[in-house]
């Protein structure tokens, strides 16, 4: 029996990573999308809802009140931008509380924690098999998931509090992240962080050395703590 998931979020973009997501794990499936709480409250009466995942900043109504108006509501995690609400959610006696960008790993931890406390031991957290790889990464900026395909970067570098993503036709793309969040946002898409400013597609990568990783006539420096690990993945992958 699959765990029947309830997306609740006004950002459209938000919706479509949340289920890029489940997509990814064979004991969830979605059985609806909603963009406010009115709606939210429609779908919990027409359908089977184990696992909710709830937008905080809605229109009208918010997450948090919403909640606190159902009388049997289902398991909730809480998604949003905004770290200040995590003590009032946590009393509410939820799930979880992910803060956006929602990386595959924070969510997968976050359902490792509802699979803990709700769901039958027998049942098993794994990969769909069927889940196709995805080839593309939401990136935020404000209050937008930019969607990239992941074969347009050549590699991606931090500068100061931001990741600049340099693209194949010569642009680039600059977004407010850590390159560690970055990494693993990207780490089960064919990139290496090589360096501690630089990550790179590993399907773009033309030479390497013991001391730089080379895009065409492009020179990327790896770093002496990357090096061994850097050196087996390209030996072993080129």
């Amino acid at each position: 029996m699959k765990i029947k998931c309830l997306i609740a979020d006004d950002e459209p973009l938000a919706i479509a990573l949340l289920q890029n997501h489940i997509a990814q794990l064979s004991a969830l499936e979605v059985v609806g999308t909603c963009s406010n709480a009115v709606q939210a409250a429609q779908e919990l009466r027409s359908k089977q809802v184990d696992l909710l995942f709830l937008d905080i900043k809605m229109p009208q109504i918010t997450g948090i009140e919403f909640l606190k108006s159902l009388r049997q509501p289902p398991a909730v995690i809480f998604t949003t931008a905004y770290r200040e609400y995590a003590l009032e959610g946590y009393e509410l006696d939820i799930v979880d509380y992910l803060l956006k960008p929602i990386t595959f790993e924070r969510f997968f931890k976050a359902v490792e924690r509802y699979y803990s406390y709700y769901s039958p031991k027998e049942m098993q957290l794994t990969p769909a098999a069927s889940a196709p790889q995805q080839d593309h990464i939401f990136i935020k900026t404000g209050n937008k998931y930019n969607k990239i395909p992941a074969s347009e970067i050549l590699y991606i570098e931090s500068v100061k509090d931001y990741v600049v993503l340099h693209r194949t036709d010569g642009s680039t793309f600059m977004a407010k992240y850590k390159i560690g969040d970055m990494e693993t946002e990207v780490k089960d898409k064919r990139f290496l962080r090589i360096h501690r400013s630089f990550i790179v597609n590993l399907g773009k990568v033309t030479a390497f050395t013991l001391q730089d990783v080379q895009i065409g006539k492009l020179e990327l420096p790896v770093g002496n703590s990357y090096r061994d690990s850097v050196f087996k993945v390209l030996k072993d992958g080129l």
